[in-house]
């Protein structure tokens, strides 16, 4: 797991370099009251869902647990 610290405004990118067409941007929104908000950029065919829900997703399709 690669740990990352930003602040307010900063942000990440995923992929989007040779060999990765796909690009993700994550930035930090708001920190306030020990939360984080987050915002995601990708293109409009790129899931983006939180952990419980893509599990739920994942076991009623049969997909592999691709988590480890």
């Amino acid at each position: 797991m690669l740990v990352l610290a930003r602040k307010n405004d900063e942000a990440v990118v995923i992929g989007g370099s040779v060999g990765f067409e796909r690009m993700i941007k994550v930035t930090v929104v708001e920190i306030r009251n020990g939360k984080v908000r987050l915002g995601f950029e990708a293109d409009a065919d790129v899931p983006v869902n939180r952990l419980e829900v893509w599990e739920r997703i994942c076991g009623e399709t049969g997909l592999a647990d691709l988590r480890n």
